[in-house]
């Protein structure tokens, strides 16, 4: 369980938001500007809050109250950003590799090889390849495959499919459900599009200005009810 109760002020607004989620995929939904960014980096442990508690099944990340804040790198946390911020001067394959815990190198104890994440992923074939040999579709998938590699408990995205055509947005749409089936973890992910949001979201948390305005499970059933807020 994702427990999440964020305050931080910002120039212009103030984020507020208090959320639970379990498992499946959250979308932070809301217009640019509306504090989505920021909520993910306090989770991350990039940013702290002002106040609040964090914390992740039996793990507290950061608590204000007892003036915990358990740095990034011990979060077990992936993230995905918008741009995939692949090292350039690295080929597929290291950029995958970069993330790998030092347990998985030495007695091969990872949840899936790096050979099956990028197997998964469809990317084998680019191993040898450069950052810059890439398309904006691939470059998202070794981007997943790297935070994958991490071992997270957590998986972040931010706005990762934005800057995509349309056919390579529903493709990987598709395979960010297959892949939180398998990993079983909570995925957060940010979004301005209402189609992302309908195609991606189990709950979605409506933002405006740094504020909740609501919050509710996504029924694939009846997908006007997203539209309504």
């Amino acid at each position: 369980m994702l427990t999440a109760e964020i305050s931080k002020s910002l120039p212009g607004m103030t984020i507020d938001v208090k959320f639970a989620f379990d498992r499946g995929i959250l979308v932070l939904f809301g217009p640019s500007g509306a504090g989505k960014t920021t909520i993910l980096n306090c989770l991350a442990g990039l940013q702290a809050p002002d106040s609040g508690v964090i914390s992740l099944g039996d793990h507290l990340f950061f608590s204000s109250r007892e003036k915990i804040a358990i740095p990034a790198r011990h979060r077990k946390i992936g993230y995905v950003f918008q741009d995939s911020a692949l090292f350039p001067h690295m080929t597929v394959k290291e950029n995958v590799l970069y993330g790998v815990p030092s347990r998985c190198k030495k007695d091969g104890g990872c949840r899936m090889s790096v050979f099956g994440v990028m197997e998964l992923l469809g990317i084998t074939g680019l191993q040898n390849r450069y950052p810059a040999q890439l398309s904006g579709g691939e470059k998202q998938r070794v981007a997943l495959a790297r935070a994958l590699m991490v071992e997270p408990d957590l998986l972040l995205l931010d706005e990762p499919l934005s800057a995509l055509d349309f056919a390579t947005r529903k493709s990987l749409q598709g395979e960010l459900k297959q892949l939180q089936k398998i990993w079983q973890i909570p995925f957060v992910l940010v979004t301005h599009s209402r189609k992302e949001m309908n195609a991606l979201a189990d709950e979605i948390l409506f933002l405006d200005k740094g504020r909740q305005t609501g919050s509710q499970r996504n029924d694939k059933r009846y997908p006007k009810l997203c539209l309504a807020v």
